[in-house]
């Protein structure tokens, strides 16, 4: 699992210790995402199954794309289709994945890169491996998250960003022992380079067996947290001292296909296995919009009428066409 990794981690900028009042948050539930299928076939994990919508406020759903290792001709994506009031963004950790949008957006991401299309007031796309990995075949891993926006950016200019990896903040726990990638949002006073509307953060984590991380997030954010490969604990409870960051004594076991809900604090605990590989986790938050939610497919609006006139302005070519 490549994603973004360095040479030297005790060389990145530490995120440093909470202090002595500052409160793990506790874990409300951890979940099992269920299995399915996307698009023309691709396997995924629906993360954020069996959560309540208000709980992952601001975000809608979430998707863990493989990690599948295709034989040649089986790679997959998706065919052309729309989308109406929300953001997708997707991250890649292994394998290459082609966007293209009705707007004129659009590339090709790797490993570590984060595609980001704001569809606003619509916008069609696709999404496919490229022809020489369809040849090859090969390992496919990565997420796409579906960020809500708030009323008054609905129907917002659709925007396409491109983020290589190399533009990612990499931090180090204070010992080294916890990578992290800050994609979008405020960590631990270091900017990710995702743009937003709604303000989120979203992080990348490998954990080393056996280490542990206290995550600073802001306590205006919720947070969730989804393990990509490993296992290990998760949350805390009270304060945070320095003798017991990252305890796994007081943490809820966590692991692969697995989604943490949190509950408020300053802090989040995670730490890995002493034995076999590193967790990775792919932690996330934003400040909840609190506005109501009305979803049909591809649209996220706030009415059920705002949905209709979605299907119909799809229907009569109103968001766009296919490009070649």
């Amino acid at each position: 699992m490549p994603a973004v990794t360095v040479d030297n981690i005790l060389a990145l900028p530490r995120i440093p210790l909470p202090d002595a009042t500052a409160v793990a948050r506790p874990v409300k539930t951890v979940t099992t995402a269920p299995t399915g299928f996307e698009g023309e076939g691709f396997p995924v994990r629906r993360a954020f199954a069996g959560i309540d919508l208000s709980s992952l406020d601001p975000f809608i759903h979430m998707d863990q794309m493989g990690e599948v290792n295709y034989a040649p001709g089986e790679p997959k994506g998706t065919p052309w289709h729309p989308h109406r009031g929300f953001e997708t963004v997707t991250y890649m950790i292994d394998g290459i994945m082609e966007h293209k949008d009705s707007h004129g957006g659009g590339g090709t991401i790797g490993g570590g890169d984060t595609q980001w299309m704001t569809a606003g007031a619509g916008i069609l796309h696709i999404e496919a491996p490229p022809e020489h990995l369809v040849m090859s075949g090969g390992l496919f891993h990565g997420v796409q998250l579906w960020v809500n926006l708030p009323r008054a950016n609905k129907l917002a200019t659709p925007r396409y960003q491109d983020i290589t990896g190399n533009k990612v903040a990499l931090l180090s726990s204070s010992d080294g022992g916890a990578l992290v990638r800050v994609i979008a949002g405020e960590v631990a006073g270091h900017q990710g380079p995702g743009s937003t509307y709604t303000p989120i953060a979203l992080t990348h984590i490998t954990v080393a067996p056996g280490a542990a991380l206290s995550l600073p997030w802001n306590p205006e954010f919720n947070a969730l947290a989804y393990v990509l490969a490993g296992s290990g604990t998760v949350g805390g409870g009270g304060s945070v001292g320095s003798a017991s960051i990252g305890s796994a004594s007081a943490g809820r076991p966590i692991r692969m296909g697995q989604t943490a809900l949190f509950g408020r604090g300053d802090v989040i605990d995670l730490a890995a296995d002493s034995r076999g590989e590193s967790m990775e986790i792919f932690v996330l938050g934003g400040k909840p919009i609190r506005e109501p939610v009305a979803m049909a497919g591809p649209f996220v609006m706030n009415t059920k009428s705002e949905v209709v006139q979605a299907f119909e302005d799809y229907q009569a070519g109103r968001l766009g066409a296919p490009t070649e």
